[in-house]
Protein backbone atom coordinates (compact mmCIF):
# COMPACT_ATOMS: atom_id res chain seq x y z
CA UNK A 1 0.00 0.00 0.00
CA UNK A 2 1.28 3.46 -0.92
CA UNK A 3 0.32 6.19 1.52
CA UNK A 4 0.99 9.88 0.96
CA UNK A 5 1.64 11.87 4.14
CA UNK A 6 1.22 15.65 4.10
CA UNK A 7 2.19 18.27 6.69
CA UNK A 8 -0.05 21.30 7.24
CA UNK A 9 -2.87 21.51 4.69
CA UNK A 10 -4.11 25.06 5.46
CA UNK A 11 -7.14 24.41 3.27
CA UNK A 12 -5.11 23.92 0.10
CA UNK A 13 -6.63 20.62 -0.98
CA UNK A 14 -6.49 21.39 -4.69
CA UNK A 15 -2.71 21.80 -4.80
CA UNK A 16 -1.99 18.83 -2.52
CA UNK A 17 -4.12 16.51 -4.64
CA UNK A 18 -2.53 17.93 -7.81
CA UNK A 19 0.95 17.25 -6.38
CA UNK A 20 -0.05 13.65 -5.65
CA UNK A 21 -1.38 13.16 -9.17
CA UNK A 22 1.85 14.60 -10.57
CA UNK A 23 3.88 12.14 -8.46
CA UNK A 24 1.77 9.25 -9.71
CA UNK A 25 2.50 10.20 -13.33
CA UNK A 26 6.23 10.83 -12.81
CA UNK A 27 6.90 7.81 -10.60
CA UNK A 28 4.38 5.52 -12.32
CA UNK A 29 2.75 4.60 -9.01
CA UNK A 30 -0.77 4.46 -7.57
CA UNK A 31 -1.34 6.20 -4.23
CA UNK A 32 -3.97 4.53 -2.05
CA UNK A 33 -4.43 7.02 0.78
CA UNK A 34 -3.58 10.55 1.93
CA UNK A 35 -2.89 11.33 5.61
CA UNK A 36 -2.75 14.97 6.74
CA UNK A 37 -1.09 15.98 10.01
CA UNK A 38 -3.30 18.92 10.94
CA UNK A 39 -4.19 22.54 10.19
CA UNK A 40 -6.52 21.00 7.64
CA UNK A 41 -8.96 23.93 7.83
CA UNK A 42 -12.24 22.25 6.94
CA UNK A 43 -14.02 25.56 6.34
CA UNK A 44 -17.45 24.90 4.83
CA UNK A 45 -19.07 28.33 5.02
CA UNK A 46 -17.92 31.90 5.62
CA UNK A 47 -19.46 31.68 9.10
CA UNK A 48 -16.92 28.93 9.95
CA UNK A 49 -14.09 31.45 9.58
CA UNK A 50 -15.08 33.05 12.90
CA UNK A 51 -14.04 29.79 14.61
CA UNK A 52 -10.57 29.66 13.01
CA UNK A 53 -7.85 31.16 15.20
CA UNK A 54 -5.78 33.00 12.61
CA UNK A 55 -5.01 36.63 11.94
CA UNK A 56 -7.68 38.34 9.80
CA UNK A 57 -5.36 38.41 6.77
CA UNK A 58 -5.23 34.58 6.84
CA UNK A 59 -9.02 34.08 7.03
CA UNK A 60 -9.78 32.67 3.60
CA UNK A 61 -12.24 30.10 2.31
CA UNK A 62 -9.52 28.20 0.39
CA UNK A 63 -10.73 25.01 -1.32
CA UNK A 64 -12.28 22.61 1.23
CA UNK A 65 -15.77 24.03 0.71
CA UNK A 66 -15.83 22.68 -2.87
CA UNK A 67 -15.32 19.13 -1.57
CA UNK A 68 -17.87 19.65 1.19
CA UNK A 69 -20.65 20.80 -1.13
CA UNK A 70 -19.90 18.17 -3.79
CA UNK A 71 -18.51 20.48 -6.46
CA UNK A 72 -15.30 18.42 -6.24
CA UNK A 73 -14.72 14.87 -4.95
CA UNK A 74 -11.49 13.98 -3.19
CA UNK A 75 -9.54 11.80 -5.65
CA UNK A 76 -7.93 9.86 -2.78
CA UNK A 77 -9.32 8.63 0.53
CA UNK A 78 -8.10 11.25 2.97
CA UNK A 79 -7.63 11.01 6.75
CA UNK A 80 -6.74 14.06 8.84
CA UNK A 81 -6.32 15.24 12.40
CA UNK A 82 -6.87 18.73 13.75
CA UNK A 83 -4.14 21.27 14.40
CA UNK A 84 -4.30 24.73 15.92
CA UNK A 85 -5.79 26.53 12.90
CA UNK A 86 -9.08 24.75 12.28
CA UNK A 87 -12.78 25.40 11.80
CA UNK A 88 -13.15 24.34 15.42
CA UNK A 89 -16.94 24.60 15.42
CA UNK A 90 -17.15 21.92 12.72
CA UNK A 91 -14.56 19.62 14.26
CA UNK A 92 -16.43 19.78 17.59
CA UNK A 93 -19.51 18.43 15.76
CA UNK A 94 -17.31 15.46 14.78
CA UNK A 95 -15.48 15.09 18.10
CA UNK A 96 -15.48 11.27 17.85
CA UNK A 97 -14.46 11.36 14.19
CA UNK A 98 -16.46 11.19 10.98
CA UNK A 99 -16.63 12.17 7.33
CA UNK A 100 -15.87 15.88 7.06
CA UNK A 101 -16.71 15.61 3.34
CA UNK A 102 -17.17 12.67 0.95
CA UNK A 103 -13.97 10.58 1.01
CA UNK A 104 -12.38 12.92 3.63
CA UNK A 105 -12.35 11.54 7.18
CA UNK A 106 -11.60 13.43 10.40
CA UNK A 107 -9.97 11.11 12.93
CA UNK A 108 -11.52 12.99 15.86
CA UNK A 109 -9.91 14.76 18.79
CA UNK A 110 -8.30 11.36 19.35
CA UNK A 111 -8.97 8.26 17.35
CA UNK A 112 -7.98 5.01 15.69
CA UNK A 113 -9.30 3.59 12.41
CA UNK A 114 -8.33 0.83 10.01
CA UNK A 115 -7.59 1.37 6.35
CA UNK A 116 -7.50 -2.12 4.95
CA UNK A 117 -5.41 -3.95 7.52
CA UNK A 118 -3.33 -0.85 8.40
CA UNK A 119 -4.14 0.62 11.81
CA UNK A 120 -3.88 4.41 12.01
CA UNK A 121 -4.12 6.44 15.22
CA UNK A 122 -3.93 10.15 15.86
CA UNK A 123 -4.19 13.01 18.34
CA UNK A 124 -5.56 16.40 17.29
CA UNK A 125 -4.48 19.80 18.59
CA UNK A 126 -1.34 21.12 20.26
CA UNK A 127 -0.05 20.84 23.81
CA UNK A 128 -0.46 23.64 26.33
CA UNK A 129 0.09 22.77 30.02
CA UNK A 130 -2.40 25.38 31.20
CA UNK A 131 -5.37 23.54 29.70
CA UNK A 132 -4.09 19.96 29.60
CA UNK A 133 -5.78 18.81 32.81
CA UNK A 134 -9.07 20.63 32.21
CA UNK A 135 -12.20 19.37 30.54
CA UNK A 136 -13.53 20.27 27.10
CA UNK A 137 -15.39 23.34 28.36
CA UNK A 138 -15.47 25.44 25.17
CA UNK A 139 -18.71 25.69 23.18
CA UNK A 140 -19.42 27.56 19.94
CA UNK A 141 -19.79 30.42 19.33
CA UNK A 142 -16.31 30.86 20.79
CA UNK A 143 -15.15 33.99 22.59
CA UNK A 144 -11.62 35.37 22.18
CA UNK A 145 -10.35 33.07 24.93
CA UNK A 146 -12.10 29.86 23.87
CA UNK A 147 -11.03 30.15 20.24
CA UNK A 148 -7.42 29.86 21.47
CA UNK A 149 -7.94 27.00 23.91
CA UNK A 150 -10.39 24.76 22.02
CA UNK A 151 -7.52 23.12 20.12
CA UNK A 152 -5.34 22.50 23.18
CA UNK A 153 -4.85 18.78 23.88
CA UNK A 154 -6.65 17.44 26.95
CA UNK A 155 -5.38 14.66 29.19
CA UNK A 156 -8.70 12.85 28.81
CA UNK A 157 -8.06 12.18 25.12
CA UNK A 158 -4.45 11.18 25.74
CA UNK A 159 -5.41 8.74 28.48
CA UNK A 160 -7.86 7.09 26.09
CA UNK A 161 -5.04 6.54 23.59
CA UNK A 162 -2.82 5.22 26.38
CA UNK A 163 -5.27 2.31 26.83
CA UNK A 164 -4.44 0.89 23.38
CA UNK A 165 -2.90 -2.57 23.59
CA UNK A 166 -3.02 -3.79 19.99
CA UNK A 167 -0.20 -2.57 17.70
CA UNK A 168 -0.58 0.73 15.84
CA UNK A 169 1.05 0.93 12.40
CA UNK A 170 0.98 4.71 11.91
CA UNK A 171 0.41 7.50 14.41
CA UNK A 172 -0.04 11.19 13.61
CA UNK A 173 0.10 14.28 15.81
CA UNK A 174 0.14 17.93 14.86
CA UNK A 175 2.96 19.05 17.13
CA UNK A 176 6.16 17.06 17.60
CA UNK A 177 6.78 14.76 20.56
CA UNK A 178 8.89 16.49 23.20
CA UNK A 179 12.56 15.52 22.90
CA UNK A 180 12.28 14.19 19.34
CA UNK A 181 15.16 16.44 18.24
CA UNK A 182 17.50 14.22 20.30
CA UNK A 183 17.04 11.50 17.68
CA UNK A 184 17.66 13.54 14.53
CA UNK A 185 20.00 16.21 13.19
CA UNK A 186 19.12 19.07 15.52
CA UNK A 187 22.08 21.16 14.31
CA UNK A 188 20.68 21.14 10.78
CA UNK A 189 17.24 22.03 12.16
CA UNK A 190 18.69 25.04 14.00
CA UNK A 191 20.45 26.16 10.82
CA UNK A 192 17.10 26.16 9.04
CA UNK A 193 15.06 27.50 11.96
CA UNK A 194 17.47 29.38 14.27
CA UNK A 195 14.67 30.60 16.54
CA UNK A 196 14.17 26.96 17.67
CA UNK A 197 17.58 26.94 19.39
CA UNK A 198 16.33 28.08 22.78
CA UNK A 199 13.45 25.59 22.89
CA UNK A 200 15.76 22.74 21.86
CA UNK A 201 18.39 23.64 24.44
CA UNK A 202 15.78 24.04 27.18
CA UNK A 203 14.03 20.83 26.06
CA UNK A 204 10.71 22.62 25.66
CA UNK A 205 10.22 22.09 21.91
CA UNK A 206 7.32 19.74 21.40
CA UNK A 207 4.45 18.06 23.20
CA UNK A 208 4.83 16.20 26.48
CA UNK A 209 1.60 14.32 25.75
CA UNK A 210 2.84 13.18 22.32
CA UNK A 211 6.13 12.00 23.87
CA UNK A 212 4.18 9.97 26.41
CA UNK A 213 2.18 8.32 23.64
CA UNK A 214 5.29 7.67 21.56
CA UNK A 215 6.92 5.82 24.45
CA UNK A 216 3.77 3.80 25.12
CA UNK A 217 2.56 2.93 21.60
CA UNK A 218 5.95 2.59 19.86
CA UNK A 219 4.47 2.63 16.33
CA UNK A 220 6.72 1.88 13.34
CA UNK A 221 5.83 5.29 11.85
CA UNK A 222 5.00 8.64 13.45
CA UNK A 223 4.26 11.78 11.43
CA UNK A 224 3.82 15.40 12.54
CA UNK A 225 3.64 18.92 11.12
CA UNK A 226 3.11 22.30 12.87
CA UNK A 227 6.67 23.70 12.70
CA UNK A 228 6.69 24.08 8.91
CA UNK A 229 9.87 22.19 8.12
CA UNK A 230 10.96 18.68 7.29
CA UNK A 231 12.71 16.80 10.11
CA UNK A 232 13.42 13.03 10.20
CA UNK A 233 14.40 11.06 13.30
CA UNK A 234 14.74 7.42 14.31
CA UNK A 235 13.83 6.33 17.84
CA UNK A 236 14.85 2.97 19.27
CA UNK A 237 12.75 2.05 22.29
CA UNK A 238 15.22 0.43 24.64
CA UNK A 239 18.19 -1.72 23.78
CA UNK A 240 17.24 -3.98 20.86
CA UNK A 241 13.67 -2.68 21.16
CA UNK A 242 11.12 -1.55 18.62
CA UNK A 243 12.04 1.28 16.25
CA UNK A 244 9.89 4.28 15.32
CA UNK A 245 10.64 6.26 12.18
CA UNK A 246 9.55 9.86 12.79
CA UNK A 247 9.04 12.45 10.08
CA UNK A 248 7.78 16.02 10.33
CA UNK A 249 6.67 17.72 7.13
CA UNK A 250 6.18 21.29 5.91
CA UNK A 251 3.04 23.02 4.62
CA UNK A 252 1.95 23.02 0.99
CA UNK A 253 3.96 25.75 -0.72
CA UNK A 254 6.24 25.76 -3.78
CA UNK A 255 9.73 24.35 -3.10
CA UNK A 256 8.72 23.16 0.37
CA UNK A 257 8.97 19.55 1.54
CA UNK A 258 5.33 18.92 2.42
CA UNK A 259 4.68 15.46 0.97
CA UNK A 260 6.17 12.01 1.57
CA UNK A 261 5.19 8.66 0.05
CA UNK A 262 5.24 5.67 2.39
CA UNK A 263 5.23 2.13 1.01
CA UNK A 264 3.87 -0.19 3.69
CA UNK A 265 3.04 -3.87 3.50
CA UNK A 266 -0.67 -4.68 3.51
CA UNK A 267 -3.30 -6.98 2.14
CA UNK A 268 -3.91 -6.66 -1.63
CA UNK A 269 -7.13 -4.68 -1.20
CA UNK A 270 -9.45 -3.15 -2.18
CA UNK A 271 -8.88 -0.99 0.87
CA UNK A 272 -11.68 0.63 2.83
CA UNK A 273 -11.78 2.83 5.91
CA UNK A 274 -13.28 0.91 8.83
CA UNK A 275 -14.05 1.38 12.51
CA UNK A 276 -11.52 -0.06 14.94
CA UNK A 277 -13.08 -2.40 17.49
CA UNK A 278 -10.60 -1.75 20.28
CA UNK A 279 -10.98 2.03 19.91
CA UNK A 280 -14.77 1.79 20.01
CA UNK A 281 -14.53 -0.16 23.25
CA UNK A 282 -12.20 2.45 24.75
CA UNK A 283 -14.51 5.25 23.64
CA UNK A 284 -17.47 3.50 25.27
CA UNK A 285 -15.50 2.85 28.45
CA UNK A 286 -14.46 6.50 28.87
CA UNK A 287 -17.77 8.12 27.93
CA UNK A 288 -19.05 8.02 31.52
CA UNK A 289 -16.17 10.26 32.66
CA UNK A 290 -16.15 12.65 29.68
CA UNK A 291 -15.05 15.99 31.25
CA UNK A 292 -17.04 18.92 29.86
CA UNK A 293 -16.24 21.74 32.29
CA UNK A 294 -13.23 23.91 33.06
CA UNK A 295 -12.59 22.07 36.30
CA UNK A 296 -9.46 19.89 36.45
CA UNK A 297 -10.12 16.30 35.43
CA UNK A 298 -8.98 13.65 37.96
CA UNK A 299 -7.41 11.47 35.20
CA UNK A 300 -8.87 8.19 36.42
CA UNK A 301 -9.35 5.44 33.85
CA UNK A 302 -12.70 3.62 34.24
CA UNK A 303 -12.73 -0.06 35.11
CA UNK A 304 -12.56 -2.12 31.95
CA UNK A 305 -15.54 -4.22 30.94
CA UNK A 306 -14.15 -7.50 29.65
CA UNK A 307 -17.35 -8.28 27.73
CA UNK A 308 -17.57 -4.87 26.03
CA UNK A 309 -15.10 -5.59 23.23
CA UNK A 310 -16.98 -8.72 22.17
CA UNK A 311 -20.32 -6.89 22.39
CA UNK A 312 -19.06 -4.19 20.02
CA UNK A 313 -17.54 -6.79 17.71
CA UNK A 314 -20.91 -8.54 17.49
CA UNK A 315 -22.72 -5.26 16.75
CA UNK A 316 -20.25 -4.42 13.98
CA UNK A 317 -20.88 -7.81 12.40
CA UNK A 318 -24.55 -6.93 12.30
CA UNK A 319 -24.26 -3.48 10.66
CA UNK A 320 -20.80 -3.56 9.08
CA UNK A 321 -17.63 -1.74 10.12
CA UNK A 322 -17.85 1.27 7.80
CA UNK A 323 -18.29 4.70 9.42
CA UNK A 324 -21.73 6.25 9.11
CA UNK A 325 -22.56 8.15 5.94
CA UNK A 326 -21.55 11.76 5.43
CA UNK A 327 -24.34 14.31 5.98
CA UNK A 328 -24.06 18.03 5.26
CA UNK A 329 -25.12 20.39 8.03
CA UNK A 330 -26.25 24.01 7.52
CA UNK A 331 -24.27 27.10 8.53
CA UNK A 332 -24.40 27.79 12.25
CA UNK A 333 -22.63 30.13 14.64
CA UNK A 334 -23.56 28.04 17.66
CA UNK A 335 -23.93 24.45 18.81
CA UNK A 336 -25.18 22.02 16.20
CA UNK A 337 -25.66 18.27 16.29
CA UNK A 338 -24.10 16.32 13.44
CA UNK A 339 -26.15 13.32 12.28
CA UNK A 340 -23.01 11.19 11.99
CA UNK A 341 -22.16 11.80 15.64
CA UNK A 342 -25.73 11.05 16.68
CA UNK A 343 -25.65 7.77 14.74
CA UNK A 344 -22.27 6.87 16.23
CA UNK A 345 -23.46 7.41 19.80
CA UNK A 346 -26.72 5.58 19.16
CA UNK A 347 -24.73 2.62 17.84
CA UNK A 348 -22.64 2.59 21.04
CA UNK A 349 -25.81 3.13 23.12
CA UNK A 350 -24.37 6.30 24.65
CA UNK A 351 -25.97 9.69 25.40
CA UNK A 352 -25.10 12.80 23.38
CA UNK A 353 -23.05 15.16 25.57
CA UNK A 354 -21.34 17.59 23.19
CA UNK A 355 -23.94 20.30 23.69
CA UNK A 356 -24.01 19.98 27.47
CA UNK A 357 -24.24 23.41 29.08
CA UNK A 358 -20.88 24.61 30.35
CA UNK A 359 -20.53 25.56 33.99
CA UNK A 360 -20.95 29.17 35.07
CA UNK A 361 -18.20 29.27 37.68
CA UNK A 362 -14.68 30.31 36.80
CA UNK A 363 -13.21 26.95 37.71
CA UNK A 364 -9.78 26.67 39.35
CA UNK A 365 -8.00 29.80 40.46
CA UNK A 366 -6.21 31.46 37.56
CA UNK A 367 -8.29 29.76 34.88
CA UNK A 368 -9.65 33.12 33.70
CA UNK A 369 -6.16 34.16 32.62
CA UNK A 370 -6.35 32.86 29.07
CA UNK A 371 -3.56 34.83 27.40
CA UNK A 372 -1.94 32.09 25.29
CA UNK A 373 1.59 31.24 26.38
CA UNK A 374 2.53 30.07 22.93
CA UNK A 375 1.85 33.47 21.34
CA UNK A 376 4.65 35.40 23.08
CA UNK A 377 7.73 35.62 20.83
CA UNK A 378 9.88 36.59 23.80
CA UNK A 379 9.13 33.73 26.18
CA UNK A 380 10.82 30.98 24.20
CA UNK A 381 7.67 29.00 23.47
CA UNK A 382 6.54 28.07 19.99
CA UNK A 383 3.74 30.26 18.68
CA UNK A 384 0.51 28.91 17.21
CA UNK A 385 1.81 29.47 13.70
CA UNK A 386 5.47 29.33 12.77
CA UNK A 387 5.15 31.87 9.98
CA UNK A 388 3.56 34.33 12.40
CA UNK A 389 6.39 33.67 14.86
CA UNK A 390 8.96 34.52 12.20
CA UNK A 391 7.13 37.76 11.46
CA UNK A 392 7.00 38.63 15.16
CA UNK A 393 10.69 37.92 15.71
CA UNK A 394 11.68 40.10 12.76
CA UNK A 395 9.60 42.91 14.27
CA UNK A 396 11.21 42.41 17.70
CA UNK A 397 14.71 42.37 16.31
Amino acid sequence: MKIAVEGCMHGDLDNVYAAMQHLERVENIKIDLLICCGDFQAVRYESDLTSVNVLPKYRKMNSFWKYYCGEEIAPYPTIFIGGNHEASNYLWELYYGGWAAPNIYFLGYAGVVKFGDIRIGGLSGIFNPRHYNLGHYERPPYNESDIRSIYHVREYDVLKLMQIKQPIDIFISHDWPLGITDFGDSDDLIRKKPFFRREIEERSLGSRAAAQLLNKLKPPYWFSAHLHCKFPAVIQHGEDGLVTKFLALDKCLPRRQFLQILDIGSDPGPHELLFDEEWLAITHQFHSVFPLTRKPWPAIAPIQDQDLHQHIKDKLKAIGSKPFDFVRTPPSSGLQRNPQTESFLQFLELPYLLDATRETDAGPQGAEDESPMEDDPENGLVTDDVDEMEELRVAVE
